[in-house]
């Protein structure tokens, strides 16, 4: 069973009827509580909202061999669920329907209409998980990390998480964001529902992770998306590729791509104010727009 949550009711701020519905979903590691401040301002403004975790982390189960690193057989399992999910979701909720993601959440919602698992009017990506900073194209990062896939077991921890197994490491804020108390909001939620832990992915992750990233470049799908799509990323994400993310709005006809720099780090909708406001006003004219076109 896939952990979900949902804002059913009628919006406190925009009528009497939802203008659409929003299924949002986390990015590797993550779980929906690290959203619900965003989840809840789509909602004020009058949108149906629903979020899930992915199979395998958070409240979702695990698929690997401990509870804190993140593991799955293949990618395409994760777009099963989303099919499934979808189907059953979409039907239950009115139109027009947004898919939403932030960044391993963004590339899986990507591939899910890619690959014909869901049929939004709209999608949203925040800092999607294209590709990784580094210098390694993704055809030699997954022949590396297969390569680790046959010296040992797939399932075990691709990188280090700390000397204490389960702790946060010192400087892991500096990769996310600037803002304090949204970082630390994350870590009441580890200490409050520590069931929700993941630490790092394993390796079969990884090369699983390069696997999908090259199949989804790899043909020309992404210039047949035809439904409006909002971007979100930060030439100073030190997880995701800044430049894939480029590449991707460029390929989709109606893409609209919003670009941060030195002030934003990868979890730009959990950023200081003046980021996190710009980026969620570009979400909320985003979705004006959808509700417009419909």
């Amino acid at each position: 069973m896939l952990r979900r949550i949902d804002w059913p009711g009628v919006p406190q701020e925009g009528g009497d009827t939802p203008r659409g519905s929003i299924l949002f979903f986390p990015g590797r590691g993550d779980n929906y509580e690290k959203y619900l401040e965003t989840l809840e301002e789509w909602h004020r403004a009058g949108w149906r909202v629903t979020a899930a975790d992915w199979r395998g982390q958070a409240g979702s189960g695990r698929l690997g061999s401990d509870a804190v690193t993140g593991h799955v057989r293949d990618f395409a399992d994760w777009i099963a669920d989303l099919a499934a999910f979808w189907r059953a979701w979409k039907a239950a909720t009115p139109s027009p329907h947004v898919l939403a993601g932030h960044s391993m959440g963004g590339h899986l919602v990507l591939r899910g209409v890619l690959d014909g698992a869901a049929d939004p009017e709209a999608l949203i990506l925040s800092a999607p998980m294209l590709g990784f900073v580094g210098p390694l194209p993704n055809w030699l990062g997954q022949a590396a990390a297969k390569l680790m896939c046959l010296l040992g077991d797939r399932k075990r921890p691709a990188w280090k998480w700390s000397e204490k197994p389960g702790e946060v490491p010192a400087a892991r804020q500096h990769l996310l964001t600037h803002e304090a108390d949204r970082y630390e909001d994350e870590l009441f939620w580890r200490e409050e529902r520590p069931e929700l832990v993941m630490g790092p992915g394993s390796w079969g992750w990884v090369e699983r992770a390069y696997a999908s990233m090259r199949a989804m470049f790899a043909d020309r799908r992404l210039e047949g998306v035809q439904i409006p799509a909002l971007l979100i990323g930060t030439s100073n994400d030190k997880l995701v590729s800044m430049p894939a993310i480029e590449q991707v709005a460029r390929r989709m006809p109606h893409a609209q791509l919003v670009r941060f720099g030195a002030e934003a780090h990868h979890e730009i909708l959990r950023e200081a104010d003046p980021v996190r406001d710009r980026a969620m006003g570009a979400t909320l004219d985003f979705l004006d727009g959808i509700e417009r076109s419909q």
